[in-house]
């Protein structure tokens, strides 16, 4: 069973620093007023960690909704993301200030590579990571960002990122009941890399799985609740996104209950399904 049993509860990262165990997605929420209005809506509701990315285009609703809480810089863990286009030594740089100029901050919690640069597009993959990594390594190094990781990345990418200075500490993957990623997540455990859950309810693609909403009818929750909580089981950090009050409310209400071994043994046998597709192997932007 997980040690998170509130939901100001933390995992710790391998450099000591304390991650909020239930973070706030925001992909596809537009810059804007509504982006903001639901940001501000989350952090009244107690979410202190809010996901973005410099490819989502909303960071500076972000940091709109973030001033305009009256929440303390420091309460709140804020991850960002270096895209695709911006790989490499000094693009990371460059586009790293981007995103705290749009942010309104001068620094991050978290920075992740957000899909690994990969072998069906580059020859020398292996060397555009490690030199994406020498430069957020170096901002976090500087006290610009407190932890840095990855986000997409399989085994094969993460090795020769465990042979630098500072290894990643965090790498953010697909996970949910129709995309276990065993391999993976065994993988960063053994190598001390926390595993934080994008898409953690598939989309809405699982929630209508009868083995899914069985066990939830069991516990007297929402099948979006025994994802969330399945993933907190695993020692994994669920990013679920909603625009709407309640299910923001409902996606929290994780700490009241626990998964039986037998509800987990029905989750580990379910095969492949709902899942986005995205092979980071197999990108074409």
């Amino acid at each position: 069973m997980t040690q998170q049993a509130h939901l100001s509860d933390a995992f710790p990262l391998a450099n000591g620093v304390a991650i909020p165990c239930l973070g706030y997605g925001t992909w596809r929420m537009q810059d804007g007023a509504e982006t903001v209005a639901a940001i501000q809506t989350a952090l009244s509701l107690g979410y202190r960690h809010i996901d973005t990315a410099a490819y989502y285009r909303n960071e500076a609703s972000v940091g709109q909704a973030l001033r305009a809480s009256g929440l303390p810089r420091e309460a709140v863990f804020l991850t960002s993301k270096v895209w695709n286009t911006d790989r490499g030594y000094a693009p990371t740089k460059a586009a790293f200030q981007a995103t705290l100029d749009r942010l309104g901050t001068d620094y991050l919690d978290l920075y992740l590579i957000h899909w690994p640069a990969a072998a069906n597009q580059f020859d020398d993959w292996e060397a555009i990571n490690r030199d994406t990594w020498r430069a957020m390594t170096e901002l976090y190094q500087a006290g610009k960002i407190r932890a840095i990781g990855v986000s997409n990345f399989r085994p094969h990418h993460l090795k020769a990122l465990l042979e630098t200075e500072v290894a990643p500490m965090v790498n953010q993957i697909e996970f949910h009941p129709g995309c276990q990623q065993r391999e993976t997540l065994a993988f960063c455990r053994d190598h001390g890399i926390l595993v934080e859950a994008w898409s953690p309810l598939g989309r809405g693609r699982v929630l209508d799985h009868p083995t899914l909403t069985a066990i939830a009818q069991n516990h007297g929750k929402t099948p979006a609740q025994i994802c969330l909580r399945w993933c907190l089981e695993q020692g994994v950090l669920p990013l679920p996104k909603s625009v709407t009050p309640a299910r923001m409310a409902e996606n929290r209400d994780l700490f009241t209950f626990a998964l039986t071994p037998g509800d987990m043994a029905q989750i580990a046998a379910l095969p492949p399904f709902g899942g986005s597709g995205h092979d980071p192997d197999q990108l074409d932007f």
